[in-house]
């Protein structure tokens, strides 16, 4: 079993394809890691572990079942790092995200996991709400920033499980419509409709709250 390394806390992922970035693990570790070199994967793993762990609680909720999921999708990288080309693959957090979301939905599918517990709030305010609070630090700002986490973590809690799939990839790690089409194995017209109708819930959803605060 690979024991994982605590890493540096994300950067927001960017939308381009670009080869090595602050956020990116570089070309020569990634050579080196589908050479096997278990130093190298070490790297890999410290570099990417936060994101993988925020990605499968955002999908699955809390608890020890992430630890074990994650351990499995670093597995899985390491086997099929040899078959990694850096010129042509997605970034490389993407493709370990990719690993990570289908080991993520095969758990549901299989009723390994029965009930999906509501995200966290300090981790459910996704990349475009967080651009209007984060730069603010004051009590109130604060306050304001957790109540938008449990309200969100109680509208995506609602979501079906593929509806919650391409939000989270969409929302919180900023994965392209082609991206999360390969990564939840569907078409690129069918995230685009999960994704609206996602939106249009969790809009919704949020609308309901505001009207009615007393139901918190």
């Amino acid at each position: 079993m690979i024991a994982l390394a605590m890493g540096r806390p994300d950067a927001l992922l960017a939308s381009t394809r670009a080869a090595p970035r602050p956020d990116e693990i570089d070309v020569a570790t990634l050579a080196r890691c589908a050479a096997q070199d278990p130093v190298a994967f070490r790297a890999f793993v410290a570099r990417y572990e936060r994101r993988v762990f925020a990605l499968l609680s955002r999908l699955l909720g809390r608890g020890p079942h992430v630890e074990d999921l994650a351990q499995e999708a670093f597995l899985r990288a390491f086997r099929a790092f040899p078959r990694f080309d850096a010129a042509r693959e997605a970034r490389p957090s993407t493709w370990l995200l990719t690993i990570a979301t289908r080991l993520a939905l095969d758990a549901k599918r299989s009723r390994a996991l029965v009930s999906l517990v509501p995200l966290a709030a300090d981790a459910a305010v996704p990349i475009a709400a967080a651009a209007h609070v984060s730069a603010a630090t004051d009590p109130e700002a604060e306050h304001g920033r957790r109540e938008l986490g449990r309200a969100i973590a109680r509208a995506a809690a609602t979501l079906s499980d593929d509806q919650r799939a391409v939000f989270v990839l969409s929302e919180f790690h900023d994965l392209s419509h082609a991206e999360i089409a390969r990564a939840v194995g569907s078409t690129e017209a069918t995230v685009k409709t999960r994704l609206f109708r996602a939106r249009e819930h969790m809009r919704a959803r949020l609308r309901d709250g505001e009207e009615r605060p007393d139901e918190r």
